[in-house]
């Protein structure tokens, strides 16, 4: 697997993410066949292009970016509730891809 096919590939599932829905790391990573590279997924994340929703990817625990305060933002925006802990309820709103 070379590394830049991985995210150009992450970054396509990333755009097919529709408002109001979000995928984990892991998720998008097993979606690719690699259900091990979540981290990778994450750093494919760093280099997308700014025009991707990125925002529409959290942990698997439903936890938004630690150093992206506007995630959660823009995840409401889009009708996107939180838990009262402030994770994603998953299960609601996790895209099916």
């Amino acid at each position: 697997m070379q590394r830049e096919d991985f995210f150009e590939r992450v970054w396509d599932l990333v755009a097919q993410i529709p408002p109001g829905k979000v995928a984990t790391y892991g998720q998008l990573a097993a979606m690719l066949g690699h259900p091990r590279h979540a981290r990778l997924a994450g750093a494919a994340l760093r280099y997308a292009p700014d025009t991707l929703p990125c925002h529409r990817v959290v942990s698997a625990d439903g936890s938004c970016a630690l150093h992206w305060p506007q995630q959660q933002a823009l995840l409401a925006r889009e009708g996107v509730a939180f838990l009262p802990n402030g994770k994603v309820d998953l299960p609601r709103y996790r895209w099916e891809g």
